[in-house]
């Protein structure tokens, strides 16, 4: 039998990168998972083919599709047992000084009101011994000029885990934080100049990127029966970017 057998998944932003791949792994050890995208309708559509997954279009700035993946995926899953938070908006890369009101508004609706609401939803409706994981950035630890809303908007997830590892533990619900490094997205080459990747294995102990199927192995252990004992933890999946 499946490590995850039985068990019901909502991963949020699951048509392509480290969400893909979460996807694939969760139903390949015998999930089942409802995911969100926003905009990759066609991607979307080729990952619930390929992997079994019922894929939801909602845009998670926004309550009323929050609101309306909840209840979708109350109703598809055989119950509610792992929460992955994903998606993310690595939008409005600029000084601090050119960073408007809608700009603001924007990073912290999808990166930190939707993870807030998400594990709010969970801790509601998830089976007891569930587990929720959030998908945070080595940029937390390691700022950057010109990232100040997405390091800001993921700090406030990295804490949300260690409050909700406390709250939720009486039931044997685990909450935990998994901070990508330098992972081979295509977030991450639209970010970075090709000459600066080149660069970046030197830096790691692994000597190469990762892959978005490294991180979703630590969320698979997360989920899983052999992460029973990690709760209210940031675990840096980086390679060893950071030591």
């Amino acid at each position: 039998m499946s490590v995850l057998s039985g068990k019901g998944a909502l991963v949020t932003g699951g048509s392509r990168g480290i969400g893909k791949a979460i996807v694939e792994r969760l139903t390949a050890d015998g999930a089942d998972v409802v995911f969100c995208y926003q905009h990759s309708a066609e991607a979307a559509e080729q990952v619930a083919k390929e992997t079994g997954a019922h894929a939801v279009r909602a845009d998670l700035a926004s309550k009323e599709d929050l609101a309306r993946l909840f209840a979708e995926a109350e109703e598809r899953l055989p119950g509610v047992d792992i929460l992955v938070n994903n998606a993310a908006t690595a939008e409005a890369q600029k000084p601090m000084t050119e960073i408007t009101d809608e700009d603001y508004e924007r990073v912290f609706a999808v990166n930190t009101r939707s993870v807030f609401l998400a594990i709010q939803w969970a801790g509601r409706v998830m089976r007891d011994g569930g587990r929720i994981v959030s998908v945070s950035s080595l940029n937390t630890l390691v700022p950057a000029p010109t990232l100040s809303l997405y390091c800001g908007s993921k700090g406030a997830m990295e804490q949300f885990t260690k409050v909700a590892a406390r709250e939720l533990g009486v039931r044997g619900i685990t909450v935990n934080t998994v901070s990508s490094g330098a992972t081979d997205t295509d977030m991450l080459r639209g970010a970075n100049p090709p000459e600066a990747l080149e660069q970046t294995p030197a830096f790691t102990a692994l000597r190469r990127l990762g892959r978005s199927d490294d991180i979703a192995a630590v969320v698979a252990f997360l989920a899983g029966p052999d992460g029973r004992w990690v709760t209210g933890q940031n675990v840096l999946a980086t390679g060893g970017l950071l030591l």
